[in-house]
């Protein structure tokens, strides 16, 4: 029995697999998308999202990546729920590329890989039990909600120096928790924070536990490396900001990542290293990380593939 080779494949279920696969179908491609593991992506554990454009009352992420499948649906995009487990990528233009998940083999002439990347936690119990009440890794989608009261933020780089400095325009205190003496984050950044009147930096502290009633964060428990003190600081927001790991490891050694492992892309475009093979999203994206960013890269891959597909008649 021939096996049949599609002409389009999606890896990954958020903004931008699913703005991938609107175009895509619409282009008469029809593409095949596998959610992997976390249909919707990070944004299915995200509450509220009110700087999507179009949803002026704003919208739950759950919500919001059940519209946008309904959206690729209706222009006949095929949604499996399954995981992705490994590729080999031909070199060649106009190569097959091979897919398998678990046993099934998923020949494609073009790949859009939109994994995403995983926000890292700490690894206590408690960031999960108050996850939604409160815990979160992402300042600019959700520091809205912590207008005026006082949060903590965990980790020493950029992206715990941003968020602080982010929240600190909203929130009456922002205290940051650094594991070491000292700042990971670039001089410009400190500079930031250490000229932010409501930010308060506590070195050598680490958050070992979160309480508070009814799943919603009260307090944050945190230690003092150095003496072995343990203190409460009162907060209803705790943001940990020690980084993300982009969803890449399958494709190691046949695609170019940088050295934080996201995939590179020809600037200006969603190109890999490798011929029909495109990247969208935070898969590839390390700066925005945003719902709309995503959504638009995963429209240029649609695109992106549409053009190398047509270039191969």
């Amino acid at each position: 029995m021939e096996q049949n080779i599609l002409d389009c494949v999606i890896i990954g279920s958020g903004p931008s697999g699913f703005t991938a696969a609107i175009y895509a179908a619409r282009a008469d491609l029809k593409p095949e998308l596998y959610t992997g593991l976390e249909p919707g992506g990070q944004l299915t554990t995200t509450t509220e999202v009110d700087n999507f454009p179009g949803y002026p009352e704003g919208v739950t992420g759950p919500q919001m990546m059940m519209d946008l499948q309904k959206q690729a649906e209706r222009f006949d995009t095929k949604v499996h729920y399954e995981l992705i487990t490994k590729a080999e990528f031909s070199t060649e233009v106009g190569g097959i590329h091979k897919l398998w998940a678990g046993n099934k083999e998923i020949l494609a002439k073009s790949v859009i890989i939109s994994t995403g990347a995983t926000a890292k936690y700490l690894g206590l119990e408690d960031e999960k039990k108050y996850s939604g009440g409160g815990v979160s890794a992402c300042a600019t989608c959700d520091g809205f909600f912590y207008k005026g009261k006082e949060v903590i933020v965990v980790g020493a780089g950029d992206t715990a120096a941003e968020e602080a400095t982010y929240l600190a325009k909203l929130c009456s205190k922002v205290t940051m928790l650094v594991r070491k003496d000292h700042f990971r984050a670039s001089k410009a950044m400190i500079h930031r924070v250490n000229n932010t009147p409501n930010i308060e930096v506590k070195f050598n502290h680490e958050l070992i536990g979160i309480e508070g009633e009814n799943a919603m964060v009260e307090r944050g428990v945190v230690i003092n490396n150095q003496t072995g003190e343990t203190s409460k600081i009162d907060v209803h927001g705790i943001f940990i900001a020690i980084g993300h790991k982009p969803n890449t490891d399958i494709f190691k050694g046949q695609i170019n990542l940088d050295e934080n492992g996201y995939i590179k892309t020809i600037p200006g475009s969603t190109k890999t290293n490798l011929p029909g093979v495109f990247a969208a999203g935070d898969v590839q994206d390390h700066i925005y990380r945003q719902a709309i960013t995503a959504a638009g890269s995963g429209c240029m891959s649609a695109m992106d593939a549409e053009k190398y597909l047509a270039e191969l008649e």
